[in-house]
């Protein structure tokens, strides 16, 4: 009997250090675009043909199962570096639930045990935004699809006909709200649009807006939310959308109420880039966090430094992920440069941050 006592004691003083450790004090929660991740079948009603075997790009399932491989090694190597597994990642430019599922089944990552939350969304290319999670950590209360709609905004868009508003289709924005450790968190991961042939110069700020009204919503609805807005913007953090209409401050000192704190705006001014385009390095890859998680109180989870310079977010670069030689030396290693396959990972550096207490 006492030797069974004796058990029981021993389990009771180890159960609270085993629940320690599946409660981490410290979550990496960051953002990659995967640059196109399109299977080799045709989706009805997306425009994927030159991601099949007999299209533009010759997709075979070799390239494919190289694709997967590249990006799980990328977010292998991010574990590594950090010593543990994103808690959150936002992606973009994937094309269905089926190549999320491929990805988070590769050997590099299987062992993340990576949940998934994506939208069948409306953009004419056929690209969604999607959220990898780990649930032993997270826990999913609500997911929504945002659409992009025309109102109500600030901003004039009255030299569209209303014809043209009705055949305008982009990515939705996906929120994901849910707890970590028993704190409310929400995710917004967005793919804002494009800038090719000069166009978006206002769409990209109604975007912003549009995740700046329903985070609004959230902070009324749910007072003390932790609130992460990321993705592939489209534009720099210095921009209008990013600056005015999502209310992005450079420092945490010169936050008001209402604002987010912009971490990747001081990177940018210091010459750091997730992305390069004719010689010059933007970031794009642009996560933010409002109020809550900027000052929040010592016993709640806040966003902290992440390197030595001082700086709350990074950029993930590595040798391997970045072009060695020829024209575009020094940047990102792409799956498809001129037109023809190279076998690279993304023309995209992913980025993150660290939310600790």
């Amino acid at each position: 009997m006492k030797r069974v006592l004796a058990i029981i004691l021993a389990l009771a003083l180890v159960a609270p250090f085993a629940n320690a450790e599946r409660k981490p004090k410290s979550h990496v929660i960051g953002f990659y675009n995967l640059e196109n991740l399109f299977d080799t079948y045709h989706d009805d009603g997306k425009n994927d043909y030159q991601f099949l075997p007999d299209g533009q790009n010759q997709w075979t399932e070799a390239k494919y199962e190289k694709k997967l491989h590249n990006m799980a090694t990328v977010i292998k190597a991010m574990a590594k570096d950090n010593g543990c597994w994103h808690t959150i990642l936002g992606v973009s430019e994937i094309e269905n639930r089926h190549v999320l599922e491929d990805l988070v089944s590769q050997p590099e990552i299987v062992d993340a045990n990576y949940q998934i939350v994506h939208f069948d969304g409306p953009d004419r290319r056929g690209v969604d935004c999607a959220l990898f999670y780990k649930p032993e950590f997270f826990t999913p209360i609500a997911t929504e699809s945002i659409p992009f709609t025309f109102e109500p905004s600030e901003i004039d868009f009255s030299a569209w006909t209303q014809e043209e508003k009705d055949n305008f289709r982009t990515r939705d924005v996906l929120m994901v709200r849910g707890t970590i450790d028993g704190e409310m968190f929400a995710f917004f991961v967005a793919h804002l649009p494009s800038r090719i042939g000069g166009k978006g110069a206002d769409l990209r700020p109604r975007g912003a807006e549009i995740i700046y009204q329903r985070a609004a919503q959230l902070e009324k609805e749910f007072p003390g939310i932790r609130i992460v807005v990321m993705g592939d913007m489209n534009d720099n953090p210095s921009d209008v959308s990013m600056t005015k209409f999502m209310r992005g401050k450079e420092t945490i000192d010169e936050m008001a109420d209402g604002d987010f704190f912009s971490p990747f705006l001081s990177m940018l001014k210091a010459g750091y880039g997730s992305l390069a385009y004719q010689g010059q390095w933007n970031i794009y890859d642009i996560i933010l966090v409002n109020g809550q998680l900027a000052k929040a109180p010592d016993n709640g989870f806040k966003i902290a430094k992440v390197n030595k310079k001082g700086f709350y977010g990074r950029v993930f670069k590595k040798d391997f992920m970045t072009q060695q030689t020829g024209p575009y030396k020094g940047t990102p290693f792409r799956t498809f440069s001129g037109g023809a396959f190279v076998g690279g990972y993304s023309d995209h550096y992913p980025t993150y941050i660290v939310v600790t207490k």
